[in-house]
């Protein structure tokens, strides 16, 4: 009897689990590539205080990169959990394959899971500072009402894909919050906000987060236009409105071609007006080349039920450049430091 309740209690534990490993099809290389994008939106606000080189690596540093981290990857895996449950009369028509339209869980239960890494979400932000629960507060209010209605019954031509980017700012902005709320206050710009605490700002730091926001938003909205012109059909059926519903798919080709450019030119800002080096730079422009020269054959493809097709795969690879993106700035500044530190312990010795 004892051996039954505990083979019970393992299955309620680990079913779950093994949920959600098989509930999307995610290539290990991209979960890996949410921690380096996490952890580099972190890192990169940090080390942009020090424009002339990075200075050695602090132990002051540590907690608010874990804890980036773990809000953000909570919070990404509610924010898809949530998509899915309120955009289910869509997946019926376009991905039939997915979670609840394929009957594996019910809405209820997905809600249950939702709710948890929600819980998880703001746990892991009020412990890094109350400034960056606002702002994962204010994400998840803006995720919930776009998700849930405003994409639904706002007119506003293409109105859901100019908005939904706006959710992956989350990331720049709580990295450089996390540095400008747990570090002491050395900035030149330091102002204190009642209940919020205090911010210590630099104002070396504003024009790369600016440019890192804007890089983020554009990136984004060039995959969402491409997959939404794989789910046109249900995102038309229930007056969903893209720029594929509104301008139709040949011209949303053409605007996430754009989009893709835009994001191009702003990463390369990005890295002339910060520290970034040429391990960021080379790379990344490769990997933009590569990318646009992909969305133009996108462009010059003419029959519609290929391009339905392939903007399924096309917003993947566009997805992929964000994530490979931010992956290129924690390695450039993860190589920075480990280069201070060795250059440090050399002139120690000598």
């Amino acid at each position: 009897m004892e051996q039954k309740t505990k083979s019970k209690k393992e299955f309620f534990l680990t079913r779950p689990v093994r949920f959600l490993i098989h509930w999307r099809p995610f290539p290990p290389y991209e979960l890996i590539c949410y921690i380096l994008m996490f952890a580099g939106a972190t890192m990169f606000s940090w080390a942009t205080i020090f424009p002339n080189g990075i200075l050695l690596f602090s132990i002051e540093i540590i907690k608010p990169i874990i804890l980036t981290i773990a809000t953000l990857y909570s919070g990404f895996f509610a924010a898809l959990i949530w998509n899915d449950i309120t955009d289910k009369d869509i997946d019926i028509v376009v991905h039939p394959t997915r979670a609840i339209p394929s009957g594996h869980i019910s809405s209820k239960k997905f809600f249950t899971i939702a709710l948890v890494f929600s819980a998880l979400t703001f746990l892991f932000a009020v412990l890094t500072s109350p400034w960056c629960l606002l702002i994962v507060g204010l994400t998840a209010l803006f995720v919930a009402f776009h998700n849930k209605y405003l994409k639904k019954i706002i007119k506003l031509p293409a109105y859901s894909e100019i908005f939904t980017p706006v959710q992956w700012l989350a990331v720049p902005l709580f990295g450089f919050f996390a540095i400008f709320t747990t570090l002491p206050a050395k900035g030149d710009i330091n102002f204190s906000v009642p209940v919020l605490g205090n911010l210590s700002i630099y104002s070396i730091q504003l024009i790369p987060m600016f440019l890192l926001c804007l890089f983020t938003y554009f990136a984004d909205d060039a995959h969402d236009i491409a997959e939404g012109i794989h789910d046109v059909d249900g995102d038309r059926r229930l007056g969903v409105k893209t720029y594929a519903t509104s301008f139709g798919e040949r011209n949303a080709v053409k605007i996430s071609f754009s989009m893709l450019l835009i994001s191009g030119i702003l990463g390369i800002l990005l890295w002339f007006f910060s520290f970034l080096s040429l391990i960021f730079l080379i790379p990344f422009i490769v990997l933009w080349f590569y990318t646009l020269n992909q969305s133009y054959q996108f462009i010059k493809m003419t029959d519609d039920l290929q391009r339905k097709r392939m903007g399924k795969i096309m917003g993947k690879k566009i997805y992929d450049y964000l994530l490979f993106s931010f992956s290129l700035i924690f390695l450039d500044v993860f190589l920075q430091l480990i280069n201070a530190e060795y250059l440090h312990w050399i002139n120690s010795i000598i």
